[in-house]
């Protein structure tokens, strides 16, 4: 897992093709506003949580956000003992972000 700033994450995101966008955040939450393009995958639903996993690739690359970099922080570190090797954490979360969103 790397955690990264939030120039470094929309920067490097830009230029990956291998890239995956992982909202961990409720369905309220999104309601207010999310990144184009990711994947709602909500931790604090555990048990749907780990079952999703098993339905990713783990070739592909993860940038993870939650609304303030905590819960994506946790989700990385179980993809990672998973065994998904390219995560990376949005410090700052949702809330600080200054990118493109969608409401």
């Amino acid at each position: 897992m790397a955690d990264l700033t939030q120039t470094e994450w929309s920067e490097q995101l830009a230029s990956d093709d291998n890239a995956v966008i992982l909202d961990v955040r409720t369905e309220a939450e999104v309601d207010e506003g999310y990144i184009p393009n990711m994947k709602l995958l909500d931790i604090q639903n555990p048990g749907a949580f780990m079952e999703e996993t098993k339905e990713m690739d783990a070739s592909k690359n993860y940038y993870v956000y939650c609304r303030s970099g905590g819960r994506s922080g946790q989700a990385c570190a179980i993809l990672n003992s998973l065994g998904f090797n390219n995560t990376f954490n949005l410090m700052g979360g949702f809330m600080e972000w200054e990118g493109e969103t969608t409401i």
